[in-house]
């Protein structure tokens, strides 16, 4: 407690040399999506002991009926972060309390369980996130169109170029700018392989820190996209021809006493520059892989982009760049698991509609699975993947990625891991994903109109 009242008082003196007269105090409902509350700064030391008080049964996934007592939202003071774009004003991330007991059914706090797990085994989460995203903007009847200011954004081969960049770089300037200002250490913005996408890098940090970064990413490319004009999405497949969006997670486990990566060995016989331990994790990832994509890619919209053969169909650049094969391997970006360097794993898996608390419990809960019992991810895999058909791999032993949503919760359904990773969310969770399936299988689509209409 005296920790925290220095801290408060560190704080307070911050606010006046920063100019912040009001804080977010910021938590996320079970999909990921940011919910706030803006408070004077006079009320950080409430919301540091007490919480700013919320309705769970306004919030999508807080396990919580409209009699229920009240989400307290404490807030974290180690995430102190001024927002770059909205002077004035500082985002707090906050842990969910309900009666002073920490609320299981808070993505945080959830996340943070399972990182205590792990640390309890000597571990540290480090994790770096991609985050890919469209720019877009309405038309009168609803639909989008890609932000295209100058209408030069057409190529098939967007991905890197200038022309296409240009009318958006003043905006990723600005953001990068306002990010590396808090020590984000932004080391490249790049125009992606898909019309009107674009993506921001920035380093990895342990997974806490790196979660509640990519909700608080979001949060200020949405205020710097409206300024343009724009609307940031993380759908990941907004347009059926181009390529989807993902957020790949590249990642390793280092001792927690030093920092010392885990993952790392030059000597390591399969040539891929990783540790036993390392390949224990990725046999749990493996292993819990088809129901990990629940998690990882959680809305029906994400399986547009992980379809098999979809190489020269789901893009109209040629290549979706996204797996559909339980495939590790080197540097090679057809793989679900690629390794692009020694004592470093990237999951080209992921969706960028994840929600990382959710999505990194679950994941670190399967790769200490795969520790706790010795798996192995069987020998890389070398080759256009693109290419590979469902027999040919079956005879490598090499498993597909769920193909629809309601696939993916099935193999949730049926895993214990995964599912105890997500304390009582996971059920939760399971419920409202069976109701979007059924709300989208319900609809009866243009295509549908168009192919059976007149067919008989």
């Amino acid at each position: 407690m005296a920790d925290n009242d220095s801290l408060i008082r560190e704080l307070e003196a911050r606010f006046t040399a920063d100019g912040v007269a009001f804080l977010l105090v910021q938590f996320v409902d079970i999909h990921g999506a940011a919910k706030v509350k803006l408070v004077p700064a006079s009320a950080l030391e409430t919301v540091a002991r007490e919480g700013a008080g919320f309705a769970g049964g306004a919030v999508w996934g807080m396990g919580q009926g409209p009699d229920a007592h009240d989400l307290m939202a404490r807030v974290d003071l180690a995430t102190y972060t001024p927002m770059p774009l909205q002077p004035g004003v500082a985002r707090f991330a906050a842990d969910l309390f309900v009666d002073q007991e920490p609320h299981p059914y808070c993505p945080r706090q959830n996340l943070k369980r399972v990182l205590d797990q792990a640390r309890h085994r000597g571990y540290t989460f480090n994790v770096g996130i991609e985050p890919e995203f469209f720019l877009v903007t309405r038309n009168p009847d609803g639909s989008i169109r890609g932000h295209d200011p100058r209408a030069i954004d057409h190529a098939a081969k967007p991905c890197y170029d200038y022309k296409a960049m240009a009318p958006v770089l003043e905006m990723l300037g600005d953001l990068a700018r306002g990010l590396n200002n808090l020590g984000w250490g932004v080391y490249q913005a790049d125009h992606e392989d898909a019309n009107d996408q674009y993506e921001i890098n920035y380093q990895y940090s342990d997974a806490l820190t790196s979660a509640d970064r990519l909700i608080f990413f979001r949060m200020m490319l949405g205020e710097a996209a409206h300024r343009a004009g724009a609307i940031a999405t993380f759908m990941p497949k907004p347009f059926a021809e181009r390529t989807g969006s993902g957020a790949h997670l590249h990642y390793h486990l280092a001792r927690a006493d030093d920092g010392v990566n885990l993952f790392e060995d030059a000597a390591d016989p399969r040539g891929l520059g990783q540790s036993a331990l390392a390949y224990h994790f990725l046999g749990g990832v493996v292993e819990h892989a088809r129901a990990l994509c629940a998690v990882l890619s959680p809305t029906v919209n994400c399986y547009k982009r992980l379809r098999i053969g979809a190489a020269l169909r789901g893009s109209r650049s040629g290549y979706t760049w996204t797996p559909a094969f339980i495939a590790l391997g080197d540097s090679n970006r057809t793989l679900m698991l690629r390794a692009p360097g020694p004592g470093h794993v990237e999951d080209r898996s992921v969706s960028s509609a994840v929600n990382p608390y959710l999505g990194l419990a679950a994941y670190l809960a399967a790769g200490l699975d795969g520790i706790e019992r010795g798996l192995d991810p069987g020998l890389p895999i070398r080759g256009n993947l693109y290419d590979a058909d469902i027999a040919s791999m079956a005879g490598q032993g090499v498993k597909t990625l769920p193909q629809t949503l309601i696939e993916a919760l099935g193999c949730l359904e049926r895993d214990p891991v995964v599912r105890e990773a997500l304390g009582p969310i996971a059920e939760e969770f399971l419920k409202l994903k069976h109701d979007e399936w059924n709300e989208y299988h319900a609809q009866v689509e243009s295509w549908e109109i168009h192919r059976y209409l007149t067919a008989l």
